[in-house]
């Protein structure tokens, strides 16, 4: 039986380069899978179900919230988007280190669901550095780099909620270093509850017989 993978939620201010950095993570490594989101709006054109996305009516995912079966899901536009939790644990089961890239909303939703999931927050090294990242894609108005960096100033407040800061400067260091992150999160005590059990057990049962 394979070793049980761990799900790691990533989030991050925008322009920190999260979607990046999970991109060349799992091309990097061949021990990650990315989690196929589940969503209530229809498939664009070459949008395949299972693939993209997992594509189900606004009853089913309502009674899939019902059920306890999204670990994090919100409504946007009309439409529900979310996680299920029966394709993460089955990647989990498979020995697959599960990513999840988020928003912090979500990433709580998920920890509390599943308390064992690694939640890691990127940011680049300054808020200056963000600021120039947002300016230089230059798809996006001032308008909306304006509403970014106050929507970064809100989740500041949060970060001491993550368990790791990924400060994404250099990509390849970053990469590297996230995935060395997630490996030995593996060894925590609190993701390792089982063992200990089963050696408190057994030590018990040793020290009885002599």
């Amino acid at each position: 039986m394979k070793e049980r993978g761990i799900l790691t939620v990533i989030s991050g201010f925008s322009g920190a380069g999260k979607g990046t950095l999970v991109k060349k993570l799992i091309s990097e490594y061949d021990n990650y899978s990315l989690s196929i989101s589940m969503t209530t709006r229809q498939p664009r054109n070459g949008e395949e179900d299972g693939v993209h996305y997992f594509f189900i009516s606004r009853e089913e995912f309502e009674q899939n919230i019902a059920d306890g079966k999204m670990l994090e899901h919100a409504e946007y536009v009309g439409n529900y988007y979310g996680t299920p939790r029966e394709y993460v644990e089955a990647q989990l089961d498979a020995g697959k280190d599960v990513i999840l890239e988020i928003e912090y909303l979500g990433a709580f939703q998920v920890k509390k669901m599943m308390p064992e999931a690694l939640l890691l927050f990127v940011t680049p090294p300054s808020a200056e550095e963000l600021y120039r990242r947002l300016k230089g894609r230059g798809t996006e108005t001032d308008e909306v780099i304006g509403n970014r960096m106050r929507r970064a100033i809100e989740e500041a407040d949060i970060v001491e909620k993550y368990e790791y800061i990924i400060l994404n400067d250099n990509l390849d260091t970053c990469v590297r270093e996230t995935h060395e992150m997630i490996q030995n999160a593996k060894y925590s005590v609190n993701r390792n509850a089982e063992f200990i059990k089963t050696i408190k057990k057994e030590l018990l049962e040793i020290a009885e017989g002599e």
